[in-house]
């Protein structure tokens, strides 16, 4: 089994992925959101998935998407990710 701090960071490197795989114009639909889910890392572990999209510099603008893994029994170690997806041509909107 992999080692639990690089299992933890693939699983919220694809999360995020996934997070992002709308554009600026659909996330904005569901901003502010979030959410929280079972499910297993890329080696087989029960983790729990947070997922959040929320507005960086206020409605409309820039919005953060947040994923956070972690074992159930220990939040504290686990791994988050949080990127910008921008208004505009990056975020086509």
């Amino acid at each position: 089994m992999a080692d639990l701090d690089e299992d933890l960071a693939a699983a919220a490197d694809d999360e995020l992925d996934r997070a992002l795989s709308l554009g600026w114009a659909e996330l904005r639909k569901i901003t502010p959101w979030g959410d929280t889910f079972d499910g297993f890392t890329p080696s087989g572990r029960d983790v729990s998935f947070e997922r959040a999209y929320l507005w960086e510099d206020g409605a409309d603008g820039d919005i953060r998407v947040e994923v956070t893994v972690y074992e159930p029994k220990a939040y504290e170690r686990g791994v988050r990710r949080t990127r910008r997806m921008p208004r505009g041509p990056g975020g086509k909107t």
